[in-house]
């Protein structure tokens, strides 16, 4: 029994110490510092389940002045987006915080809605000329291709004429240099910057440079023009794309960065957002809902200007998970083994303390990021079953390793009657390993035909396929021939690693990990054999 003990309390040091290095703050560049409060920032009262995709949602006042009440401490100002759900009693809110209002004004390809936006708008700056600092007509209305640079020219001196402040048109800095002549219809121009969505996306720690030269070469093209940096910010959650992490320490590095350079350079900055937005997950995925300097619900500030930042601020409780599951995976194969646990040889013992390293590391992050990735009821589903499998998995392919039973195949669970496993740790590692090729297809097809969006599960997949691919290498494989419907989805999800990491770019770690375990199942899959017909 020494063997065993000695590898559990290593397997537990090791998930301990994979958890506090994970956990602990990493420091943002005291360079990166800015001494004064946001210039301004995007503000939606959205919570929840509360959507502006809702004809019928209307914020009451109160939520406003909650939200407004955090923010006057945070910022000078506010940047809203149009006067509809409620938004409309803003400005009369942020007057009684001392806050000013850059004020926004939705326009899209419904002409009569946009007649209506028009109007309010207008009278709602007259009523409070004090407190709106200008009007935003329109929001990336060129990129989404719903209204010509034409109708949107006049639509802007059409305000601009009827308001006692200035008037400016907010769009991606790309579509200001393909639309110079707009810049004529405006007092000044505000671009958007969001190095995370650029085409080709710019890392973190290059963000700050990034956003600096871009400004350098809008203010080249409109010299002696007002520019405005009317969206920069960063994800705190969410896939990642090429070099580009979301995290709650590049969140902080970017936006402290940002603002740093700003102050140096003397261009002015609105970072998107105040509080996080869970409805834009439903356009943008997991990332949409998490570019908030706050929380969504607990309203709370994500990090301290100047301080250290975990990316894991809940990692003494994600390693106690993770050493309860190394402990739960000796356990599954002592008992397992039964009275011939003083015999198993130490290859068996090595996979099983390798599974629980792996079980136990990434139990924790499986269950982070299913709380922030399961959108929906299908979503909770999905999540749900995937939690299931990175703490299931480890503890019945330790049981496979201890009973000596071979790598089960598909038919051990949906087969004949006479295809089925006898053996309960046989039943139920067949059961599993279809849930995890279920999972692992279903998620590959995903990233090949609909990418854009979607999340890297890899730390729940790996904890699945890990413990069925150290069966495959350290117990016999069963006698038979290879299974049909295996060897397909071998091939489905060698062929979609292959795709994943050329269309993700191996820049991008999650990608190139969940690449690597579509790559292990596959071949986990192939070991596999069932008795012919």
């Amino acid at each position: 029994m020494r063997l065993p003990v000695s590898l559990f309390v290593i397997a537990a040091a090791l998930v301990a110490g994979f958890w506090w290095g994970l956990g602990r703050p990493v420091p943002v560049a005291a360079g990166a510092v800015p001494d004064r409060k946001l210039e301004c920032v995007s503000y939606s009262p959205f919570r929840g389940a509360q959507s502006p995709l809702d004809l019928s949602v209307r914020v009451d006042a109160r939520q406003i002045e909650e939200d407004l009440a955090r923010l006057a401490p945070l910022t000078r100002c506010i940047r809203t987006y149009s006067i509809q759900h409620g938004l409309d009693q803003i400005p009369a809110i942020a007057e009684r915080h001392g806050l000013k209002v850059l004020q926004g004004l939705w326009l899209s390809s419904q002409r009569e809605r946009n007649r209506a936006e028009i109007a309010g708008t207008i009278a709602l700056v007259r009523r409070h000329p004090g407190v709106v600092s200008g009007v935003v007509v329109g929001n990336e209305v060129l990129l989404r291709g719903e209204l010509s640079a034409v109708d949107l020219g006049a639509i802007i001196r059409e305000v601009k004429a009827a308001v006692p402040v200035p008037v400016t048109y907010a769009d991606v800095w790309e579509f200001w240099l393909r639309n110079r002549d707009l810049a004529a219809a405006a007092d000044f121009i505000t671009i958007h910057i969001l190095p995370y969505w650029e085409d080709i996306p710019i890392p973190a720690a290059e963000s700050g440079a990034h956003v600096e030269a871009i400004v350098k070469k809008v203010a080249a093209v409109f010299p002696g023009r007002d520019i405005l940096v009317g969206e920069v910010g960063w994800p705190s959650h969410g896939r990642m794309r090429e070099g580009a992490l979301p995290s709650l320490s590049n969140q902080a590095l970017v936006v402290q960065d940002v603002l740093a350079r700003a102050q140096q350079g003397g261009f002015r900055v609105n970072v998107i957002e105040a509080f996080d937005q869970p409805w834009k997950r439903i356009l943008e995925g997991t990332v949409g809902g998490h570019w908030g300097l706050l929380t969504d619900q607990g309203r709370t500030p994500k990090f301290a200007v100047g301080e250290p930042v975990s990316d894991h601020p809940a990692w003494l409780a994600q390693a106690a998970l993770g050493v309860a599951l190394v402990a739960a995976v000796f356990a599954a194969a002592l008992l397992a083994a039964g009275s011939g646990r003083a015999k198993l040889p130490a290859p068996v013992w090595a996979a099983v303390a390798a599974v629980a390293v792996t079980g136990g590391a990434l139990a924790g992050l499986t269950a982070e990021k299913v709380a922030v990735e399961s959108l929906g009821w299908g979503g909770l589903v999905r999540g749900a079953v995937l939690m299931g499998v990175a703490l299931v998995a480890p503890v019945v392919g330790a049981a496979l390793l201890g009973r000596g039973t071979p790598l089960p195949g598909f038919s051990a669970a949906i087969g004949g009657r006479d295809d089925r496993a006898v053996d309960w740790a046989g039943r139920a590692g067949a059961w599993l390993l279809v849930v995890v090729a279920v999972l692992a297809v279903q998620t590959a097809l995903g990233l090949v035909f609909d990418p854009r969006y979607r999340d890297f599960p890899f730390a729940a997949l790996t904890a699945g396929v890990v413990p069925f691919l150290l069966v495959g290498l350290v117990r016999a494989c069963g006698v038979g021939v290879r299974g049909a419907a295996e060897t397909v989805a071998a091939a489905v999800l060698g062929l979609s690693a292959v795709f994943v990491l050329l269309n993700e770019t191996p820049a991008n770690w999650q990608a190139a990990w969940l690449a690597a375990a579509f790559v292990a199942l596959a071949l986990t899959l192939l070991r596999v054999r069932v008795a012919p017909g």
